[in-house]
């Protein structure tokens, strides 16, 4: 087993077209949101494992010695074995959490001991480890904040077992795993998201491990080649929502009005294939026409969503103001609330850009600069860490 500190990090995801039209088995292209979750591993010889989120203020802590005699029986060896209802039980009398423990911390520290058990049980002794997981993604906003922990703690946690090889070299910043390698995260971080989740679709631990953009129809997913850094405004405008109601609405006025909506759905499909030609074409020299096709995709498909009744007040004043700045936004994800992103050109000047970003804020939403498109799971040096991570570790 490995000694030394690990530091991981992993993007969050959003939507660029196709939510709700992939429902009903349309493409969709989710892209990586370079607003991260960040991991510290640092193994050590107190008996104890430690686990700590200071995001939802959860600090918690295992004897090894109590865990190692556990009858681990219902997690198979070296295998992701599917978290069923019945083994999440179990999980939840080897934590040990209170009755009156939050979904959202029963379920992030159910995960961890779910990945740490299964990928750990190969040790001759399970190993003392002192854990920090924060992210840079508000929790709850369709964001991948919980894929994006799972890949970080599947990555390692396989890398301080040695599953897989640090790809650290000497003199490195900053690396990633082989493609070999970051299948293996993703299976165990998928099953990390069932844990979670229940039955995810797979889309965003997928991105949050290859990173760049995705393409996903019923199932099936791909990467695109190339895709280019987008530079985005992401704002949260901060109303709650809930998927499954607005997913139900679309499938009720699809059953109503089947042939209003159905072409609905099959022009966001021809929208995101659009938007996916163009960005294959884009590469390395974007030109300035793509981006004004890109900024038509999100104005039409935009529309779409508001026909299709998820849009809210909130996200048609966010596009109300971004619009007054010559900008162009839609939502994504499930609407109703929720996140939009905004599509930034390049050569916008910082202080426009700025004052966007002040105009949203007066209006009570939270607002990023940031960028899609971005590297998937990463390991850092921690001897040499970029300012970023740097900033990040001082906050904890």
């Amino acid at each position: 087993m490995l000694s030394e500190v690990l530091l991981v990090s992993a993007p969050g995801k959003v939507i660029l077209h196709g939510e709700h039209a992939v429902v009903h088995g349309k493409v969709a292209l989710a892209v990586a949101l370079n607003l991260r979750t960040f991991l510290r591993l640092q193994p050590h010889s107190n008996g104890k494992v430690d686990l700590s989120l200071p995001n939802i203020g959860i600090k918690w802590a295992w004897d090894v010695a109590r865990l190692q005699l556990l009858d681990t029986s219902f997690l198979e060896q070296g295998d992701a074995t599917t978290p069923t209802p019945e083994l999440v039980e179990k999980l939840k009398e080897v934590a040990g959490l209170p009755d009156d423990c939050a979904v959202t911390e029963s379920l992030a520290v159910l995960a961890f001991l779910y990945l740490y058990l299964s990928i750990c049980r190969k040790q001759r002794a399970l190993p003392s480890l002192d854990i920090v997981v924060w992210s840079e993604l508000p929790h709850g906003a369709g964001l991948g904040s919980s894929a994006a922990y799972s890949v970080c703690l599947a990555a390692a946690l396989l890398t301080v077992c040695e599953e897989i090889p640090n790809p650290l070299k000497d003199g490195d910043r900053v690396n990633r795993w082989t493609k070999e390698d970051l299948e293996l995260i993703n299976k165990w971080a998928f099953q990390g998201e069932r844990v979670i989740h229940g039955n995810p679709s797979g889309v965003d631990n997928a991105v949050s491990t290859w990173g760049g953009a995705l393409r996903y129809q019923q199932g099936k997913i791909s990467s695109l080649k190339r895709p280019p850094a987008l530079q985005i405004l992401l704002t949260n405008t901060k109303v709650p929502r809930n998927t499954r109601t607005l997913v139900a609405g679309v499938r009720n006025r699809l059953l109503k009005f089947p042939e209003i909506v159905a072409p609905l759905l099959t022009s966001i499909d021809a929208i995101s294939l659009e938007c996916e030609r163009v960005l294959g074409e884009m590469g390395e020299a974007p030109a300035p026409e793509q981006y004004l096709v890109l900024e038509e995709l999100i104005d039409m498909n935009q529309h779409h969503l508001n026909a299709l009744g998820v849009g809210h007040a909130s996200l048609d004043q966010l596009c109300q103001v971004t619009r007054a700045r010559g900008l162009h936004s839609k939502l994504t994800g499930a609407g109703g609330g929720g996140c939009g992103i905004t599509l930034l050109k390049p050569g916008l000047e910082q202080p426009e850009v700025e004052a966007t970003k002040q105009a949203l804020t007066s209006c009570g939403f939270d607002c990023w600069e940031t960028s899609i498109g971005a590297p998937g799971v990463s390991i850092h040096s921690a001897t040499s860490l970029d300012s970023r991570v740097q900033q990040a570790l001082d906050g904890l």
